[in-house]
C-alpha cells in the first residue's frame, strides 16, 4: 500500500527551475530518502505535497486522497519538520507547543514532555533564546507530538551535532515501529545509508533513479584503484567504465561489468598498487549525477 503516491507532478516558475514529470510512491511504514543537492527540487516536491503551492500538471495523492482537492484533510494527519524553522520569538517553548498541540483533538501534554526530554529541550526558555540547534529541536517536537501518520522531513538535522543527530535517527526508527510513514529529504549521503529503505535521486528537477538502498549498496559497481608506471590503452574506453581519472601514474574509476576485463588489461603491466573495493554511496550518488 502506497501512502504517497505521485504522478508526473510538475511545477513551473517561468525561467527559475521548478521539477518536471516527478514520478515516485512511498509505501507504507518505510523511510524513504529523497536525495539530491541543495537546488535539485525536493523543497519543491514537499511543498507541493503539502499545499504550499499548486502543481503546473500531473497529480499526487497522501492517504488515496487528492492533495489539491482534499489538502485540508491530508494535513491533519502529518507532521512536517522545514528545513529552515521560524517563530514567534516572545514565546516560551512551552506555550508554543501547547498552542501547536490545540490544532488537534487530543491531549498530549504527556507526548510533548516526553519528546522534549529525548531532544533534550528545555520547554520554559524564550524562542528567541535559542540556538540554531535547539530551535530546530522545537520544530522536531513540534511535528511529531501529534503522532502522525506520514511524517515528512526536510533537511532535519541540519544545525543538531552529531550525538543529537543520532538520537534523532533513533527516534525516527520508533517512529516507523509504531506505523508511521517517513519521507526523509537530505542532500547528506551516510543519512540516508543509514535511516531509508528505499530513494529517489533527483537531479535538476528530474528523478534519474528509485531504487532500493540495499540495491544501491549491493549493486554490481567496483571502485578501481590502481598505480603502474607503463602506459595502459585509456580505461574510460572499456565499456562499463565511468568517473575515470588520473593523477600522474594512479588511475581511479567505477567500473560495472567483468573484473577479468580489467586484470586483463593489466595482466603485462607493471602494477606497484592495485585495490578493487565496493564503492560508497555517495560515490555512487556522483555517478549517476555525472
Amino acid at each position: 500500500m502506497s501512502i504517497i503516491n505521485i504522478e508526473n507532478l510538475t511545477k513551473n516558475y517561468g525561467k527559475a527551475r521548478g521539477i518536471e514529470n516527478v514520478s515516485f510512491d512511498v509505501k507504507k511504514g518505510e523511510i524513504f530518502g529523497f536525495i539530491g543537492p541543495n537546488g535539485a527540487g525536493k523543497s519543491t516536491t514537499i511543498r507541493l505535497l503539502l499545499g504550499l503551492i499548486y502543481p503546473t500538471s500531473g497529480k499526487a495523492t497522501i492517504f488515496d486522497k487528492d492533495i489539491v482537492a482534499d489538502g485540508p484533510e491530508i494535513r491533519k494527519n502529518i507532521g512536517y519538520l522545514p528545513s529552515e524553522v521560524f517563530y514567534y520569538d516572545n514565546m516560551k517553548v512551552i506555550d508554543l507547543l501547547k498552542y501547536s498541540a490545540s490544532f488537534y483533538s487530543g491531549d498530549y501534554s504527556s507526548r510533548i514532555k516526553e519528546l522534549s526530554e529525548y531532544m533534550e529541550l528545555d520547554l520554559n526558555r524564550k524562542i528567541d533564546d535559542l540556538s540554531y540547534g535547539n530551535k530546530k529541536k522545537v520544530g522536531i517536537v513540534q511535528g511529531l507530538l501529534h503522532q502522525p501518520d506520514l511524517i515528512i522531513l526536510d533537511e532535519p538535522t541540519s544545525g543538531l551535532d552529531p550525538l543529537m543527530q543520532q538520537k534523532f535517527f533513533t527516534l525516527l526508527e520508533s517512529e516507523r515501529d509504531r506505523g508511521a510513514t517517513i519521507l526523509f529529504s537530505s542532500h547528506i549521503l551516510s543519512e540516508v545509508q543509514r535511516l531509508c529503505d528505499r530513494v529517489a535521486i533527483i537531479k535538476e528537477g528530474k528523478i534519474i533513479r528509485v531504487e532500493s538502498v540495499s540495491d544501491l549498496n549491493d549493486n554490481k559497481y567496483k571502485k578501481v584503484k590502481f598505480e603502474t608506471t607503463d602506459a595502459v590503452s585509456e580505461p574510460q574506453n572499456i565499456e562499463g567504465v565511468t568517473n575515470y581519472s588520473k593523477t600522474e601514474n594512479k588511475h581511479s574509476f567505477l567500473y560495472n561489468g567483468d573484473i577479468n576485463n580489467i586484470i586483463k588489461l593489466l595482466s603485462d603491466k607493471n602494477v606497484m598498487d592495485l585495490s578493487i573495493s565496493e564503492p560508497t554511496l555517495e560515490e555512487i550518488f556522483m555517478h549517476y549525477y555525472e
